[in-house]
């Protein structure tokens, strides 16, 4: 399996601040979202990422987040290598220190 590019949640949290254009995706259950989701961030849960790859560009890079890292780092993985350029938030939201808001 092919390593997965990743970020830290400061560093995600500082590309935020810097204003940079980013793709989250948050793969949690609803449950998880529902206290609290990165602004901006999309939820598609991770049973429903095969289904809902026609939602991605292969062109752009999708941040890919979950409660710690592992749901998020196997969904990077399959979207790999189906072809998508994609980055994992390690330590997913249990390291997140950054705001946080309801999901819309």
């Amino acid at each position: 399996m092919d390593t997965v590019k990743t970020i830290t949640t400061d560093e995600l949290e500082q590309k935020l601040k810097n204003g940079e254009d980013l793709l989250l995706v948050d793969v949690r259950e609803d449950e998880e979202v529902a206290e609290g989701m990165i602004p901006g961030a999309k939820h598609i849960k991770m049973g429903e990422i095969p289904e809902s790859l026609d939602q991605f560009d292969k062109d752009k890079e999708y941040i890919f987040i979950c409660r710690s890292g592992n749901r998020s780092g196997n969904v990077a993985h399959y979207m790999q290598e189906q072809g998508y350029k994609v980055v994992n938030m390690e330590g997913g939201m249990m390291n997140w220190a950054g705001d946080t808001a309801a999901k819309k």
